[in-house]
C-alpha cells in the first residue's frame, strides 16, 4: 500500500507522481503501464466518487499476475477532469484509495500511479495546448522510467484508447494494447490503433483487460 500522505504526490507542475515500489523492484524491470477508466475500472464519465468504481472482470488478476512476475504495473491516466473543474485532486485520492485498497484486499498492488489534468480545454492553471504528460504525449511514462529506473524498451501500455496506444509508441515501447471496453467500443479508437502496428512497435487488439492474462507477450516472456 502506499503512504497516507497522498497530497505529496501533487508536484509543482499541477500533475500527479506517485511512486509506490521501491526503486530496486522496478530498477530495469519493463512495465505492464495501464489506463485507468474504461481499461481497469468502468468507464463512467469523469469518475471521481469511490461508490462508483467497478472493477472490470479480470482486471485484478492481471494486476495480481504481474506482481508474480515481479513486472511493474504503473497507472498512466488523463484526468481532463480536474483540468476543466469538474472535480478536484481531493476526488482523484479518494477513488485512488479505493482502487488501491480494493487490489491490496485482493493481494494485488500498483507500483506506480502518474496522472496529468493538463487539457486544451481546461480551466487555469491546467490549460496547456499540448502538455507532454498528456497522452498521446509520453511524458507519465517517460516520468516513470526516470523515477522507477524502468526498462521502456521491453514495456507494454493498454488502454482504451488510440492515444493510450500511441504514447507507448512515442516513448519506445515494446508494444501497445487495444481493449475494447470503455471508448474502446468505438470503431475509430480501433482503426486508429491498429494503424500504429509496425516491426518496431506491436500492436494487438482484445476484448478487454482478462484476456492480457493469456495473450500479452510480456507475460509470456516472464514465465518462470
Amino acid at each position: 500500500m502506499s503512504p497516507d500522505n497522498y497530497d505529496s504526490y501533487i508536484t509543482e507542475d499541477d500533475v500527479w507522481s506517485q511512486v509506490i515500489a521501491d526503486k530496486s523492484a522496478t530498477e530495469g524491470h519493463p512495465v505492464l503501464f495501464l489506463d485507468r477508466d474504461g481499461a481497469i475500472v468502468e468507464e463512467v464519465n469523469y469518475l471521481h466518487r469511490p461508490e462508483d468504481i467497478d472493477f472490470i472482470p479480470g482486471a485484478i488478476e492481471v494486476i495480481r499476475k504481474a506482481n508474480q512476475l515481479e513486472i511493474p504495473v504503473v497507472i498512466v491516466t488523463n484526468q481532463a477532469g480536474i483540468g476543466r473543474q469538474y472535480y478536484n485532486w481531493s476526488h482523484f485520492i479518494e477513488v485512488q484509495k479505493k482502487i488501491l485498497t480494493v487490489l491490496f484486499d485482493e493481494g494485488a498492488s500498483i507500483d506506480g500511479v502518474f496522472a496529468c489534468p493538463h487539457h486544451i480545454d481546461a480551466r487555469a492553471p491546467y490549460f496547456h495546448k499540448d502538455h507532454p504528460w498528456r497522452k498521446p504525449n509520453p511524458g507519465m511514462l517517460l516520468a516513470a522510467q526516470d523515477q522507477m529506473g524502468v526498462d521502456l524498451g521491453g514495456s507494454w501500455i493498454a488502454g482504451d484508447r488510440a492515444g493510450d496506444v500511441r504514447a507507448g509508441l512515442n516513448a519506445g515501447c515494446a508494444g501497445g494494447v487495444h481493449l475494447q471496453t470503455g471508448h474502446g467500443i468505438r470503431e475509430m479508437e480501433l482503426e486508429a490503433s491498429l494503424a500504429l502496428d509496425s516491426n518496431d512497435f506491436q500492436v494487438m487488439s482484445l476484448a478487454s483487460i482478462a484476456e492480457l492474462l493469456t495473450e500479452l507477450p510480456l507475460f509470456k516472456k516472464r514465465v518462470h
